[in-house]
């Protein structure tokens, strides 16, 4: 005869789960007690880094009180008197500030247009590349610009586009006969401006969707070429799928950044001729907060420039994970 179980009670039950949670938490606690003290030297490598953030990026958000205060260099941060939002009411009652920060989010806008897929394309392009050798000098040939301070690419753009003394100028001058004031028109300047970033920084940005595309099983290609999928079939079905997560970050944090222009290559650039295109946020901080001496409103608009980049970071991120990406 089968001899049937007696029938569990829920005080039974409640009793058999405390006793497995505790038996589970004792295993946590001595397992992990053992791989804490594995990973000791881990941890004691990890100290300088924390303490680097610690110091040199999380301190000094303390002084984003200036902000709201009327600071004073006699009186120091705390001493200074609270001024609440009276420096952001002084920011937006600015005539030019609405211009200021439309020029911000046009020219952010359009190196994302234009700066954001070049990078791409060229990872594409060197990822076919057979010839290792010359694979490895374009690769130099296109990472170098990136460790040239934006000083000398401000020179090198001056030498070729200035209008008395640039190359381009005497080529042009000697085909119609005059020259032409590259960095003097609106239209030019906005060109040479994001052509400028492109060549500074496709290369080195080229170097995460190389790192990436190294990660594509190869025999994902050799199938497709078997069932006759041609290169663009290939790059269309298979590599931009395949490193779509990383564009999707790099968007992301791409997009983070799009009132928060470099000052560098704006500065270097710009001239009075071309300041209803050029004038930026980045270039208006420098001018009030280090010229004028107004810290106050300098990190007023600074504070306000980092949450519209936080907004669009959050933005941003909600929107690819409605497409199965997402940067968390």
């Amino acid at each position: 005869m089968s001899q049937t179980l007696p029938p569990s009670t829920p005080a039974m039950v409640n009793q058999k789960a405390s006793t497995v949670k505790t038996k589970s938490n004792w295993l946590v606690r001595k397992y992990g007690k053992r791989i804490l003290k594995q990973n000791i030297p881990l941890y004691i490598m990890f100290v300088p880094v924390i303490a680097f953030f610690l110091i040199f990026k999380y301190y000094p958000m303390t002084g984003l009180v200036i902000a709201f205060k009327k600071y004073s260099f006699i009186k120091g941060i705390w001493g200074s008197p609270w001024a609440a939002f009276d420096n952001f009411k002084m920011i937006f009652q600015t005539k030019q500030i609405f211009s200021i920060i439309w020029n911000t989010l046009k020219l952010s806008g359009l190196s994302i247009i234009i700066g954001f897929p070049l990078p791409i394309v060229l990872a594409l392009l060197l990822n076919e590349v057979r010839k290792m050798a010359f694979k490895r000098v374009v690769q130099t040939l296109v990472y170098l610009p990136h460790f040239l301070n934006w000083v000398i690419v401000g020179g090198i753009v001056v030498t070729v586009f200035s209008q008395s003394t640039g190359t381009l100028s005497h080529v042009i001058e000697r085909i119609f006969g005059e020259t032409y004031p590259f960095l003097y028109k609106e239209g030019s300047w906005i060109a040479i401006y994001l052509g400028a970033g492109v060549w500074k920084e496709a290369g080195w940005n080229a170097i995460i969707y190389l790192a990436a595309l190294t990660s594509i099983d190869q025999s994902l290609y050799e199938a497709s070429s078997i069932d006759g999928a041609n290169k663009w079939q290939q790059t269309t079905r298979i590599t931009l799928p395949a490193i779509m997560p990383t564009i999707i970050i790099m968007l992301i944090l791409k997009i983070g950044h799009l009132m928060e222009l470099g000052f560098d290559q704006v500065f270097v650039l710009q001239n009075n001729a071309v300041l209803e295109v050029s004038e930026v946020i980045s270039t208006f901080m420098y001018k009030i907060g280090i010229q004028q001496a107004n810290f106050s409103l300098a990190t007023a608009m600074g504070l306000f420039e980092s949450l519209v980049g936080l907004i669009l970071v959050l933005a941003a991120n909600r929107i690819a994970r409605r497409f199965g990406q997402g940067l968390w």
